[in-house]
Parts: structure tokens; sequence; C-alpha cells
């Protein structure tokens, strides 16, 4: 088993936790997982529970015969903890997702993928946002 700091960022996601890094040296987030920091290059970084609320920076659509699973979308999200990353918004038809259009992070299980975590999106609503600070609020628990 594989110990360095991309296995304990899929250790996590497969145990349904989206983490970012913090860097105590500058203070700037940091995505995806890296062993210095990228702004100042301190080695001093945290695991942090981001969030989840984010825009979408950018979208496009991938388009596939139906019998290939249809089409999908590809968007580049910026957290609003300062970091970007590529996902997909899940819960809207993928000519639906708009830049600009808020979005909340949830860790869907990958069953393809050996049951692997991964981080999608879903547009922003009351119910979402419920649900991604109730998940952060159990995450907190869970590490005390």
């Amino acid at each position: 088993m594989s110990t360095g700091i991309q296995s304990h960022h899929q250790a996590a996601l497969d145990q349904g936790n989206f983490l970012i890094q913090h860097c105590s040296a500058c203070s700037k987030h940091v995505y995806f997982p890296r062993e210095s920091c990228p702004h100042c290059g301190a080695a001093d970084l945290a695991w942090v529970t981001p969030s989840g609320h984010g825009t979408v920076y950018s979208v496009t659509t991938v388009r596939r015969k139906p019998d290939a699973g249809g089409d999908y979308n590809v968007s580049l999200i910026d957290l609003d903890e300062g970091v970007r990353l590529m996902s997909r918004v899940v819960d809207v038809s993928p000519d639906a997702v708009r830049i600009g259009q808020r979005v909340t992070a949830s860790v869907q299980m990958n069953e393809g993928n050996e049951g692997k975590g991964l981080i999608v999106f879903h547009q922003q609503s009351g119910k979402a946002t419920a649900a991604i600070n109730s998940e952060a609020a159990e995450t907190k628990k869970e590490a005390a």
C-alpha cells in the first residue's frame, strides 16, 4: 500500500471525506495535494475540510452516443477557498451547466473504479448546503 500524499488524499475520498490543504506559512489553500506549498514553498501543509461551495469557472460538454452512457460535462470549479479543480456537475443535463453557476461538492463512490471516491458537484441549494455542512461536522467529530 502506498503512503504518499496522493494516497492519503485518495484514502480520505474513499471514506467519503473531501480534503484540501492549507499552508500555515502563507495562509493559502492548496489543491491538488502536494508536498510543499506552490505559493511560498513551505512544507507545512495541513489537511482541512473545505466549505464545498464553489463557482463554475469553465464547462464543456462531452458528446457520446446514448449506448455509451450519453453526454456529460467536464467543469472547472473555483472553490470559495481559492483553489480550482476539474470535476462534473452531476444533477443537471450537461448543457444546463453555466459559467458562474454556484455549486456544492460531494464525494461520490465510483463503483466502476473499485469503489474509489470521486469529487462531484451539484447545483447549490439549501438542501445541498446543509448536506455538506453536516458531512463536515461529522468529519470533525470523528477526528476529535
